[in-house]
């Protein structure tokens, strides 16, 4: 049986990585677009420097949205500094959203930029694996928001509401030690040896092994919300689709949902239809226009 939801409720909207629909991915301007657009939350994922900066980006690499190449863990902050990361999307940054030297962002540098929002906002902070630093990551991250007055116990960082995910499960286990329950998402999807081939490059028996990886923390992500012991549930939208069963069986249980990455009108209503909790997006602004106009966020 599915969450009757009645007009006055709607998902809380999550802009993914910023308004990137609009703006490079993880830069200033993408943020601000999304505070613009009204968003309830922004995404972003998470990497240390060699010298220990929490930078946003998506990939372990440089080479798909800057114009350097390598890795990030190779570079100082410094030297990343130096990049273009914003030329690549071919969208004209307006002024107000600042230069193309200042679009490159580090974690403290989003939280000035939220804090600045005048507005409750959420954030949700993706941690990527694997990582050279393995969990030494979570750790960075937690140091770091600490020292800019992040509660623990309410994991509220003045008007920011942080929340932290992760596929791997070892990650979420490790951050269930010191963030309450309800501030962690285990994020889960189906996994493909296609998709993992092409986009990684791999040969048959090297990607199978990767895909055989992924499957066990796969398995064990659904392990972990069958337990619930992680309160958030964060498939991607193609797994809602595959898994209705599954889906209805977790919301059922009281875990908060939060589904990535729906962009599409289809997708959005279904959402809404199911009663998530929370939509990650690429284009806040249209999804929240398409949501209903005199209707409430779930809580």
């Amino acid at each position: 049986m599915t969450t009757d939801v009645s007009a006055a409720a709607r998902p809380l909207v999550y802009a993914h990585r910023g308004s990137s629909g609009a703006f490079a991915e993880h830069t200033r301007a993408a943020y601000l677009q999304a505070i613009a657009d009204g968003a309830d939350g922004v995404e972003c994922d998470v990497h240390l420097t060699r010298d220990q900066h929490v930078v946003l980006l998506h990939d372990s690499t440089l080479d798909r949205t800057s114009d350097g190449t390598g890795q990030v863990a190779d570079r100082t902050l410094d030297e990343l500094r130096l990049l273009d990361f914003s030329s690549w999307k071919g969208a004209r940054v307006p002024e107000a959203y600042g230069a193309k030297s200042e679009q490159f962002l580090t974690l403290p540098e989003l939280l000035a930029i939220l804090r600045a929002a005048g507005r409750g906002i959420g954030l949700a902070i993706e941690f990527k694996h694997p990582s050279p630093f393995h969990l030494g990551l979570e750790d960075r991250v937690l140091e770091v928001l600490r020292g800019e007055g992040w509660d623990p116990a309410t994991s509220m960082l003045e008007s920011v509401r942080v929340s932290f995910m992760s596929f791997s499960p070892d990650a979420v286990k490790h951050l269930l030690e010191s963030v309450p329950a309800e501030a962690v998402c285990q994020l889960v999807d189906d996994v493909n040896l296609a998709d993992i081939r092409e986009e990684l490059g791999l040969g048959a028996l090297t990607g199978g092994a990767l895909a055989n990886v992924m499957k066990a923390a796969q398995a064990e992500g659904e392990r972990i919300l069958d337990a619930a012991e992680a309160g958030i549930a964060g498939p991607g939208i193609g797994y809602v689709r595959a898994h209705p069963g599954t889906v209805e069986r977790w919301l059922g249980s009281g875990r908060r949902f939060r589904v990535w990455t729906v962009d599409a009108a289809e997708d959005v209503e279904r959402c809404r239809n199911l009663g998530i909790h929370e939509i990650t997006t690429n284009w806040p602004a249209q999804v929240l226009s398409q949501l209903l106009a005199d209707s409430q966020p779930l809580r």
